[in-house]
């Protein structure tokens, strides 16, 4: 792999600047994350960093939102805002001449955005659309559900938000949020691409220097949902969503979990699919992921099937989970690390990827890891290290959640 040119620099307000230099390539992208994300929504107003995430590039500094639009498109940026639970994010690439204009008009975005009013409804029904499309998909609900009920609010609750609080979110709550939680400290900015650092350090300083730092907002906890939970939906199908303890990305374990989770559900040579799906065919979709907060991490489950063979379906997962405790082949290990390092590869030829990638290691760990650095992590991995990762942190004490028809029996070996 390439040797990477990373360097960083806090501004006095504390925004944080890391970029990194890719010369070989012609464009250049940039990842600003703004602390603003939806464990920042109002009790009551789950959605308003949702809504704000679209009302804030409808207009800002001296560009109306038509002549916004047009101008970022002129500079052909590929662009995206979205929201997540601790950020607000905004992303673009284009070619690398194109760039300093384009953190430009984000300055004006992120500091100066117009909200205006008039436009507040349509930006809740573009919401509360998203919102009914995912009531219409349980699988998607499941896992959003299953969060609520295996992470404390507001870490649970769901990004998007909720349709239940849409009613009480307004143009003042909605403002209120962008004054309480858009500042520079805490903002990261990821840069990647054909840039020069002192160039882009001048950049940043020009458009964020000036911004004026606040006191972080305050987190308040509650306790999350029921670790068992079924939601009736009249239906043909039951869909299950399973959740247990793994670590956050900044323990020193987390690549040991990634394999682990790897073995489980990396393709369609891993257990859960060749085992549950493909040997005894109970069911149509079936995988596990490695979910993580700053703080803490989950295995996060899914199974969809009919609902005659739900309880089955449920039973021999969990067993695979459990089982995965029992060993693991050298095979399952080399299968894993060969799709990390395509994925690697993948990720050094694009601007857009690398800069996502700085800026969330800075938030995680506050630092960059090389690519070198991964490369280097996973090929170390052991069965040994593995299992023994899995043997600290079991599938146990588990948080399950069915959507479909009936509710399911949990087996007392796994309750």
């Amino acid at each position: 792999m390439r040797d990477q040119q990373i360097q960083t620099h806090q501004l006095p307000n504390g925004l944080t600047l890391v970029a990194e230099s890719m010369p070989e390539m012609q464009s250049a992208a940039f990842s600003l994350l703004v602390p603003a994300g939806s464990i920042n929504d109002q009790p009551g107003q789950n959605g308003t960093a949702s809504i704000l995430s679209d009302l804030i590039t409808r207009g800002a500094g001296s560009r109306t939102s038509r002549q916004l639009s047009f101008d970022l498109d002129n500079l052909g940026l590929q662009r995206h805002e979205g929201v997540g639970c601790s950020h607000i994010s905004f992303s673009g690439a284009a070619v690398a001449q194109n760039l300093p204009e384009a953190l430009r008009i984000y300055g004006d975005i992120v500091r100066r955005p117009h909200l205006p009013a008039e436009e507040l409804q349509g930006t809740i029904k573009g919401v509360e659309q998203t919102l009914l499309g995912i009531e219409d998909e349980p699988r998607q609900k499941v896992i959003i559900e299953l969060k609520r009920r295996c992470y404390d609010a507001p870490w649970g609750l769901p990004s998007d938000g909720a349709l239940d609080d849409l009613k009480n979110i307004t143009i003042e709550s909605t403002t209120d949020h962008f004054k309480r939680c858009f500042r520079p400290n805490g903002t990261i900015l990821g840069v990647a691409g054909r840039v020069d650092f002192q160039e882009i350090k001048s950049l940043a300083e020009e458009v964020f220097g000036d911004w004026e730092s606040k006191a972080d907002p305050v987190i308040e906890t509650i306790p999350h949902g029921e670790s068992r939970d079924h939601i009736s939906h009249e239906s043909t199908q039951t869909h299950i969503g399973l959740a247990y303890q793994a670590v956050p990305y900044r323990h020193d374990d987390y690549y040991a979990a990634w394999a682990a989770v790897g073995v489980l559900s990396g393709g369609m040579s891993a257990r859960l699919f060749t085992e549950v799906r493909e040997k005894r065919g109970l069911c149509y979709s079936v995988y596990a992921s490695l979910n993580g907060l700053p703080h803490e991490g989950r295995v996060l489950c899914y199974a969809g099937t009919t609902a005659e063979r739900a309880q089955e379906t449920l039973e021999v997962t969990l067993g695979e989970l459990v089982r995965l405790g029992e060993g693991i082949e050298k095979q399952e290990l080399e299968r894993c690390q060969a799709r990390a390092k395509s994925s690697l590869i993948m990720q050094q030829e694009s601007t857009i990827a690398r800069s996502s990638s700085v800026a969330r290691d800075w938030f995680f760990l506050g630092r960059v890891q090389t690519l070198e650095e991964v490369r280097q992590k996973i090929d170390s991995l052991t069965v040994d290290q593995v299992l023994e990762y899995v043997h600290r942190y079991p599938a146990q004490d588990f948080t399950i959640l069915t959507i479909g028809p009936n509710s399911l029996e949990v087996p007392d070996a796994f309750s």
